[in-house]
């Protein structure tokens, strides 16, 4: 069986595409609405800092232990005695979550470019009554929307099973016109930027109680916005079994992180000179809107049909994901067996069709109200599922350093991988007290981890038997 392998840019053109999706188009307004414009820029370079410490970690990895791919998940194994059932436990749990978090969010991003799609099909936001079931009230633009999003589906679970290398390619020219169109983007708000627009770079923000917010609190407050647009920096991570050099995971890791981290900063600043603060905070569009005022309401058309593309690109990047996950757990023996099914181009056929099959289930809350609120709540405990696998990782990397493992011979080099992985380290655990501040999100976020527990067993039969079959050949 012939598998083709990832080159640098395609693995680039995965981290960027993941990374950058439906968040960019709301993040300005969200920011200045939680700090000045000085906050805004030290909650960038904080986040920043952050995340390329923890993708220096990714990318060190890697190198150092490429037998260990499929995402950071799979190094809680590597934290316990080999073989041992904590190693084995905690290796299937947290990418079970990370699973869970992965296949929901897919529904985040198609039902946000049907919403994109409706600025050319406004009958997508029909609410005219079809039919009623019981207490449920069927509207044409819910139905639309419902087909719409399952056609999307299933189009990328087609596009998908054909290839490893036509997907690739295809998420790198969805990619390379989404950076392309941000950046023409940052181009033309430059000729139109108003630097009284900003108003006071350090000016004060009120809590609901009407209390000054100082500097410090708005950084927090603007660093964990910040820090969801930097999810997927992970991508290349899961790739690395497919990359024709374990070295271009690391450089297409940092290169992603660049690339996203300049278009980031670059529109959250220069919307905010596009379009006064007052006016900013109070827009529900705030990237149409600041266009709208260099291009009027045909700026609106453009960055739907960018938003689209930058969706597009997104789906296929993340649905190609979510099913590499559990695949390449299993491979490692922490995951459920069945996972391991390929077709004849070597992709994960099972783990797709059971993803997208319960990425469908959710996508019926387009039509259902209860559903939708099943969704939302699926979501908001989902945050855990991509923050400890950060925070593993890191930890991993501190115990190779600590131990010396695969650092012989490279005294000083050991020393800055050290440095970096304590820095990786402190951060992720910054991000997951700031991720989930309240109790319920930490306590519910820990219930849909070990929720996969009752799967559990067939992971451990499975273990067992290949160790079985091992000895006997031996």
């Amino acid at each position: 069986m012939q598998q083709h392998k990832l080159g640098l840019w395609v693995l680039t053109a995965l981290v960027v595409g993941n990374m950058v999706g439906s968040g960019i188009f709301m993040l300005p307004r969200s920011l200045a609405e939680a700090a000045s414009p000085l906050g805004v820029i030290c909650a960038w370079l904080l986040t920043g800092g952050g995340v390329l410490m923890t993708a220096l970690v990714f990318g060190n990895l890697a190198i150092r232990k490429p037998e260990l791919n499929g995402g950071p998940q799979i190094y809680a194994k590597e934290l316990f005695p080999k073989g041992s059932n904590a190693s084995i436990l905690s290796g299937f749990m947290s990418s079970w979550g990370y699973w869970i978090g992965n296949f929901a969010g897919n529904v985040a991003i198609i039902t946000t470019f049907a919403s994109y799609l409706s600025t050319f099909f406004p009958i997508l936001t029909s609410k005219q009554s079809l039919f009623t079931i019981g207490s449920l009230d069927v509207k044409l633009g819910n139905l639309l929307t419902f087909i719409v999003c399952t056609t999307l589906l299933w189009g990328m679970h087609v596009i998908i099973l054909r290839g490893i290398e036509g997907a690739g390619k295809l998420n790198f020219i969805a990619t390379a016109a989404k950076v392309l169109g941000f950046f023409l983007f940052i181009v033309i708000s430059l000729f139109a930027f108003e630097k009284s627009n900003i108003g006071s770079f350090v000016a004060p923000r009120y809590d609901e109680a009407g209390h000054s917010i100082g500097l410090l609190s708005q950084v927090n407050n603007a660093a964990v916005a910040t820090l969801w647009a930097f999810i997927g920096v992970e991508s290349a991570i899961v790739f690395a079994s497919r990359a024709q050099k374990q070295s271009d995971v690391k450089r297409a890791t940092i290169l992603g992180l660049f690339i996203a981290l300049a278009i980031y900063i670059g529109i959250s600043v220069l919307v905010m000179g596009l379009l006064p603060q007052k006016e900013l905070i109070q827009s529900e569009k705030p990237l149409v809107d600041a266009i709208g005022t260099i291009l009027g309401p045909s700026g609106g058309y453009i960055l739907a049909g960018l938003g689209l593309i930058s969706l597009l690109g997104s789906t296929l990047g993340w649905v190609l994901l979510s099913a590499e996950v559990p695949y390449q757990a299993a491979k490692q023996g922490l995951f459920i067996p069945a996972f391991l099914k390929e077709n004849k181009k070597g992709m994960p056929s099972f783990s797709l069709i059971l993803s997208n099959g319960l990425a469908q289930i959710f996508i019926f809350s387009t039509i259902s109200h209860s559903m939708s609120a099943a969704f939302d709540f699926v979501i908001y405990i989902a945050t855990l599922a991509y923050l400890v696998p950060y925070f593993i990782a890191s930890v991993f990397q501190l115990k190779l350093t600590l131990t010396g493992e695969t650092y012989e011979r490279a005294r000083r080099t050991r020393i800055v991988d050290g440095i970096i992985a304590a820095l990786a380290t402190v951060y992720s655990v910054w991000v997951i007290i700031a991720g989930t501040a309240d109790l319920k999100t930490f306590m519910l976020g820990v219930a849909l981890l070990a929720s996969g527990i009752i799967f559990y067993p067939q992971v451990k039969k499975a273990v067992q038997s290949t160790k079985t079959q091992q000895k006997m050949s031996a």
